[in-house]
């Protein structure tokens, strides 16, 4: 099974999942050698500029800054790990969701039960709009409006998808800075 970390440890990682990033970021995660790219200002500096982008736009929260504070040098893949780990579960709970969707009658309080699951571990490692469209959800449940709660789902696969892109990008460029022999800076 190919995980965040596994992903992240090859040599020539690009973007995962079609995701498409600014041209810099894009020459820095195809090419063979950072170091020949840019230099290690340069990638440090788009790394932060990329990473700042994510909670301007609402990917991540504080929360993510919490987490990120938590791994240390006895632990550097503590991040990558966690969030590893919550994407194989939150794909799980969203195949769940759809099955539980098709059921004849819908169990409402099923299907509640996952979005409450997912919306409880988005909320644990900062993953802020889908955590948000988990609540929109949960509304949808609560009414028994099937029609909501499928319109909540696509959108739910949708920041899923768009987040897991963003953080696996973020980690690329974390891991290119690393291998030019850079510094990852703390959020603060």
């Amino acid at each position: 099974m190919l995980t965040l970390q596994n992903a992240f440890a090859r040599e020539n990682v690009g973007p995962f999942l079609g995701c498409t990033l600014q041209p810099d970021c894009e020459t820095l995660l195809t090419s063979g050698k950072a170091e020949d790219t840019m230099d290690v200002a340069k990638m440090k500096a788009q790394m932060i500029e990329f990473r700042n982008s994510l909670f301007q736009e609402g990917f991540v929260d504080d929360q993510f800054i919490q987490l990120q504070q938590l791994q240390d040098d006895s632990n550097p893949d503590f991040v990558t790990e966690v969030v590893g780990l919550f994407f194989e579960d939150s794909e799980r709970l969203l195949e769940e969701l759809a099955k539980a969707l098709e059921q004849e009658p819908p169990d409402f309080k099923l299907i509640d039960a996952f979005v409450h699951q997912l919306k409880g571990s988005s909320s644990s490692i900062g993953v802020q709009r889908v955590k948000n469209v988990c609540i929109a959800f949960r509304v949808f449940c609560d009414a028994k409006d099937l029609e909501g709660c499928l319109r909540a789902l696509q959108q739910l696969k949708h920041e899923h998808f768009l987040v897991m892109n963003k953080l696996e990008n973020l980690f690329q460029l974390e891991q290119r800075l690393l291998q030019a022999g850079g510094i990852i800076p703390m959020l603060e």
